[in-house]
This record gives structure tokens, sequence and C-alpha cells, in this order.
């Protein structure tokens, strides 16, 4: 019996696989389709954007390097100069309901506690490429993958869950649905999925146009909805403010694309063949809670929204990173007490804010009367310094903050790139999904204290370029600030300590 069975060995499946694996659990992955790449998880339509907060989580369990190679990317767009001493301003913003913005325009100040890092910058990649990093890792880590096999039956009681799929019964000590949006774990475990209705069918497809040259590239706002053409050759988007009443009801024919993309954008353009073509919504919808007893859900198992802002996938890569070592953790039997329901009550917050940016986008797009002066007042209210620099917080995944009844400002997020004298960074510490104690004044009390949990925390000490006026600093293995202090304080660290990771091991 394996202890965590996963549904769906996507990115955020196999990622979470990864991370149960790195803890030591047997983990099996149960994966609907055949085909491990699909068409539409290649490019263009397997086209998506990892933010810098992925980035920075693939960094963390030494995966950025090959993330970036797959992904075709040139390395020195995703770091930081490795001898910098202050973090560098972002490269690149993402764009508000298809307004672009000037990287120039943040306020840098106000981003507190950055450090130069490998990882800065987010990144264009495909699902093809991130799933086939994560499957090998995967892999490597002993994790077995079923495909061909969807999940069609549920059932739990207090000692584990049998699933079947591909008509085997699967008995396991723990479910996690990874299955995306249409989840059968998630309707067949019974939870409860509420948000709103969709306003527009969205269409993405690789076509071949006759004339082309009548669509210019990037984010087109019109009176009849939005199109979007990238420099992909023959990638094309689409916002039809129907009120998702086309999305998967009729098949994406040549003529109808033709007829919507017409209609959208207001020209005589012509398609001459349709070479992809798939449909989705705005539809934002989230669990109630993301576990039922011995089942879990992540990634847009849990939670679905339009794809605006290329959010989702990074949403779901978050929730991966702070279950895995948690679930880990209650496996193996040392979880403190509330541990994994604080999965529910960290991350369900951070999907509802992601829900409510997707939805302000649709409200900004949707056509009227008075859309063009909502746009207008929009864009230049985003325009700002203020307003620009709160696009990217919201946008790059670096700056979340859990309340974990901490006064010091850091605890809660996300940790900085300490960077010992001797090179060796906190990222460098992070590979083996362990939690990480700096001490940054070699104190004997807080070695001996962080040495009773030699199994679960790496204690690093020494001199740091650049330690923001902090002592000592208790990282969990998500990457999550515990603990900070500007004093070298063993009796709160051993506090913090066992609030996250119970009871020491001598």
């Amino acid at each position: 019996m394996h202890d965590v069975v996963i549904a769906g060995a996507g990115p955020v499946g196999l990622f979470l696989a990864g991370e149960l694996a790195l803890s030591g659990c047997s983990v099996l992955v149960l994966e609907r389709d055949q085909d491990p790449n699909p068409p539409w998880k290649t490019l263009p339509l397997g086209l998506r954007g990892l933010n810098a907060g992925s980035a920075e989580t693939f960094y963390r369990r030494g995966l950025l390097e090959a993330m970036v190679k797959a992904s075709g990317v040139s390395a020195e767009k995703v770091g930081a100069d490795p001898e910098a001493v202050e973090a560098p301003a972002p490269r690149e913003l993402s764009h508000f309901a298809g307004i672009r913005l000037d990287a120039a325009d943040i306020d840098t100040a106000a981003l507190p506690f950055r450090l130069p890092s490998p990882a800065m910058e987010g990144f264009m990649t495909s699902l093809e490429a991130v799933a086939t990093v994560l499957a090998e890792q995967a892999s490597a880590l002993g994790v077995e993958i079923i495909r061909g096999a969807p999940v069609t039956a549920v059932s739990q009681d207090d000692e584990g869950v049998v699933t079947t799929a591909g008509g085997q019964r699967y008995r396991t000590r723990w479910l996690v649905g990874c299955d995306g949006g249409r989840s059968a774990v998630r309707e067949l475990a019974g939870f409860a999925f509420v948000g709103t209705e969709p306003l527009f069918t969205g269409y993405v497809a690789k076509v071949t146009l006759a004339d082309p040259e009548q669509l210019p590239l990037g984010f087109n706002p019109t009176p009849n909805g939005m199109y979007l053409r990238t420099p992909l050759e023959g990638h094309l988007g689409m916002m039809d403010f129907d009120g998702g009443a086309f999305d998967r009801s009729k098949p994406l024919t040549r003529d109808h694309l033709q007829t919507v993309l017409r209609r959208v954008s207001g020209t005589d353009v012509t398609v001459d063949e349709v070479h992809l073509a798939s449909s989705f919504t705005d539809r934002a919808m989230q669990t109630t809670t993301y576990r039922e007893g011995r089942v879990l859900l992540a990634g847009d198992a849990a939670h679905i929204h339009s794809p605006l802002g290329g959010q989702g996938l990074n949403l779901g890569i978050g929730d991966a990173m702070n279950l895995g070592w948690k679930l880990a953790a209650t496996v193996h039997g040392h979880a403190a007490e509330g541990l994994l329901d604080s999965y529910t009550s960290e991350r369900h917050p951070v999907g509802a804010a992601v829900l409510d940016w997707s939805r302000a986008q649709v409200a900004t797009m949707k056509p009227g009367p008075n859309a063009p002066a909502l746009r207008r007042l929009v864009r230049d209210l985003m325009s700002t310094p203020d307003g620009t620099t709160q696009v990217y917080r919201r946008t790059s995944g670096l700056f979340h903050h859990y309340d974990l009844g901490h006064e010091h400002s850091l605890v809660g997020r996300s940790a900085p790139d300490f960077r010992f004298d001797d090179g060796t960074r906190l990222g460098d510490l992070m590979h083996q999904g362990r939690g990480v104690a700096l001490d940054f004044t070699s104190d004997r009390a807080l070695r001996g204290a962080a040495q009773r949990w030699a199994g679960r925390i790496r204690y690093a000490s020494g001199s740091v370029r650049d330690g923001l006026g902090l002592a000592a600093v208790l990282v969990r293995p998500d990457g999550v600030v515990a603990w900070a202090s500007d004093t070298p304080d063993r009796d709160a660290f051993g506090q913090a300590a066992a609030q996250w990771f119970a009871t020491p091991e001598n």
C-alpha cells in the first residue's frame, strides 16, 4: 500500500509527488491520459508563464536550471548577477486585462526583504516542458506513474482511501486530487465547489490565416470582446462575451472560429485552416475546503478561473509546495498539531485572491458603451508607481503573506536568498526539502537547539553578505519564514520549531 496516491500527472501532481518522495513517502500517480504530452500541452496551446515565485520554488529544489533549459530560455533572463549586492529591479511585468505596464515604474523601495537570487524573474514555458522535467525528477525519486487510468470511484474510512482507476482498486493512506478543473476526485469525494458563472467563452487556437496582417500582435480590446495574437506562428486567443454558452457545447470548426474571430476583431479576416483549438471560460470557482478527511485537493482541482494573467499554473505549484512537506510529516507521524489543516487556512485565501484578480480583469474587459472609459481609468491608475508596484506584488508570486501569529514582519513571507560569505545560498540548502535554521552569529546554544530536530531541520551558521539586521531565521521546507529574530534566542527558536516540526527527535 502506498502512502499517497495522486490523481493527475500534470505539473501540480508531479511536483507534489516529487515533494512527497523527497521526504521518504511512497507515491503512486494515476493519470487519465495515456499520452504524457498530448497536443494541447505543447506549443502554442501549451504556452504558459512561470512567475518569479515559481522560478524561486524550482530553484529551491535544484530544478531551475533544468526548467530553464527545457523551456528554451536564456538563463541570464531569469537570475540576478551572482555578485550583485542589492536585488535588481524586475525586468518584466505581467499584464492586467491586457493592459501592459512598464516594469521601470515599479517602486523597488516598497518591496521589502529582497536579496539577489538566481531566481528573480518569471519566464515563458510550456506545459510539456514543465511536466517533462517534473516527471523525470519524480521517477528518479521512485514515484510510480500509471497512465491511462481515469479515477472512477473514491471511498474512505479512518484508516485510508480506496481509489478505483482504470478498472483497478488502489488502497492508500491519503489521496490528493490534482486532476484539473473537471476533477473527478473533487466530485467523487463530495467537495463543495462554489463561485461565479462565466461571462465569456474563450478560445485558444493554432490556425493558418490567409491575411494575418489584419490582426495586430498583442492584446486587442474591441467593442465585441478581445483577441490576442502572439509572435508564435498562427497562435490566437479570443474572448467572446456570450455568457460562456459555447464552451465545449459544439465542435470547434473552422467556420465557427472564423465567425467568432471576425465578430470580435471587427475585420473580414479569413481562417484557412485550424490545426488545434480549445475553449475555456472565466467561470471562477473554489472548493470551500482543500481537505475532506483523507482526501485533499491542489491546483485546478481546488480552484478554477480564467487564464488571464497566467496565474493558474503558478497557483497550483504554490499549493503543492505548501502541501508536500505537511502531508509527508503527517504520513511519518511527526506532524505538529493542526499542521495539515494549515494547508487550507494558508492556501485558500491565496486562491480566493487570484479568483478575485481574475474577476476584476474580466469586468475591465467586458464590452459595453462605458468600457473604453473604464479601461482608460484603470490604465491611468495602474501606470502610477503605486499601481504598477501593486500589479507586481499580486502577480510575481513573491509577496504572499501567511499570518503565522508572529510580530516580525518577515515571518509568513518567502525567505530572502541569504548568501553566506563562502558563497552558499539559502536556496542551495533547501534542495532536500527540509527546514533550515540560519544562524548568522554562530551561537552555540542555538546550534544545540537546532540539532534536536536534525532530521527535519538543517542548521547553517556563519556570517552573511546581508542579514537584513537579523541574527537568526527559521525557514520552513516550503521556503516560508517561520521565525526571525535580531538575537539568537534559543528558547524562542525552540518554540517556533515545535510549532512547525512537532517534538524534537531527542
